[in-house]
């Protein structure tokens, strides 16, 4: 199906004022088909009124994929150091080899307070995957 643009977009596109593009649409220097009260201009027409090809939107040419994410932050109070390692070493081990979905994870350690936060960016069945590994620790 050709592309057809309206005079706004063609404006939006080449940076100039609409009253600009409608003078060359009716001064004849650019090609465009009347539709209504409307001007179209067809997508190899602008290109030849540039002299230069003319990729097409972004939102035309991006892939349309859902994806949802999630930004968790865990608060731990009263944990120990030996505790807080084997959670910063579970989940660094449970994330180091996925390829699939991009998860990032980042843990600090107060001692001086014996509280742990914990900070996991991924998707929602990852972060529920993690969030379950993380309790199985701190209940054991």
């Amino acid at each position: 199906m050709e592309r057809l643009y309206s005079v706004d977009q063609v404006a939006d596109l080449l940076g100039l004022h609409v009253r600009t593009v409608r003078g060359y649409v009716r001064g004849g220097q650019l090609k465009a088909v009347r539709i209504g009260k409307q001007y179209r201009i067809a997508h190899e027409d602008l290109e030849v009124f540039t002299g230069r090809s003319l990729s097409p939107p972004a939102r035309e040419t991006v892939a349309r994929e859902r994806h949802v994410g999630v930004s968790s932050i865990v608060e731990v109070e009263v944990i120990s150091p030996d505790t807080a390692s084997r959670v910063s070493t579970l989940l660094t081990a449970a994330t180091a080899h996925r390829r699939d979905a991009p998860v990032r994870i980042e843990t600090v350690y107060d001692e001086e307070r014996a509280r742990m936060k914990i900070i996991i960016l991924a998707e929602i069945d990852d972060t529920v995957w993690l969030l379950e590994h993380v309790k199985a620790v701190l209940e054991s």
